[in-house]
């Protein structure tokens, strides 16, 4: 059986597979060669980069599974492939403790200015010690106050439980979800059980109007979440976050919303297009940004690539 990780794939998840007897193939095929390469292999790993769209699919009547290590399957024609006999599988529990880092890393940031002052002293102006120290001297603390969740999956409930371990107020809107329980674990040597939470969800419309910070944690492919509408319903104190899919933002709207004053910051990893082409967005002082890196820890590709060759050995030995 041949494997096609085009996207690569973590060396442990690849050793697995090549000691149960796959080949596994981690050279990059260019999106469009692979109408016509793909046909060669019996599956194929993906993230976020390569797309498998019924074209694709219809060119590879060879291929019998396809495998995403991440979550979210927007970049997958789920259901054709399904249609076609194919098995698609993902890792949706191994990268959610990541990606929640990074919005904290990036709320951090965000609030303590430090993508601005990381910019300003690595450039060595030093002739702006004091003025610089004076305008980012008005940082804030995160705790005490409220963050929304939108979404509560499996890393929009990581985020949760990071929040409340940091004393934060935590409140949530699920279009599928009227309450859901967190899980707070305590590592010391008092060896106390877990304490479970209940959150339950609220509207959108509460969620934007009480918060402090909004991380975003739906789906891609739903299209604009948060919109010129939605931060005119926020405070302009508030600070926006999307560790998720590019295209929930208005990004326009975003910088418009900044600029204006009518939101105090925001931290994007994810973005409309990527490579980024909205320039201004990029070069706003008020925006933390990251690379599309939430899932990209050591930790969490370890166990994408466990997680992949488990399920795959697990199907083809059927």
């Amino acid at each position: 059986m041949k494997i096609l990780a085009n996207d690569g794939i973590d060396a442990t998840g690849k050793e697995l597979l090549e000691k149960a007897g796959f080949e596994v193939y981690t050279a990059n095929i260019a999106q469009a060669d692979l109408l016509t390469k793909l046909n060669d292999y019996d599956a194929i790993l993906v993230r976020s980069a390569t797309k498998v769209r019924k074209e694709l699919i219809d060119a590879s009547p060879n291929l019998k599974l396809i495998g995403r290590g991440g979550v979210g399957m927007d970049n997958i024609d789920v259901e054709y492939a399904k249609s076609k006999g194919i098995e698609v599988i993902n890792t949706p529990a191994a990268s959610s403790n990541s990606v929640a880092e990074l919005v904290f890393a990036h709320l951090l940031s965000a609030n303590r200015f430090l993508n601005k002052t990381n910019c300003e002293m690595h450039s060595l102006e030093f002739s702006r010690f004091k003025e610089l120290k004076n305008e980012c001297s008005k940082g804030t603390e995160l705790f005490g106050k409220t963050i929304g969740i939108i979404g509560l999956g499996r890393i929009g409930k990581e985020v949760a439980r990071i929040a409340i371990g940091m004393g934060m107020n935590v409140v949530a809107h699920d279009p599928f979800l009227d309450k859901a329980e967190i899980e707070i674990i305590f590592h010391n040597q008092l060896n106390i059980s877990p304490v479970k939470v209940e959150i339950v969800t609220k509207s959108k419309e509460e969620v934007l109007a009480e918060s402090d910070f909004i991380s975003l944690h739906l789906p891609g492919g739903k299209g604009i979440i948060m919109g010129e509408t939605e931060f005119a319903k926020l405070k302009k104190s508030a600070v926006l976050v999307n560790c998720a899919r590019g295209g929930s933002v208005d990004e326009l709207a975003l910088n418009n919303a900044l600029n204006s004053g009518q939101l105090a910051a925001a931290a994007l990893d994810v973005f409309e297009k990527e490579p980024p082409e909205y320039m201004d967005i990029l070069v706003n002082s008020k925006v933390s940004l990251s690379p599309h890196i939430g899932a990209s820890t050591v930790e969490a590709q370890e166990r994408i690539g466990e997680e992949l060759a488990s399920k795959i050995i697990s199907f083809f030995k059927k």
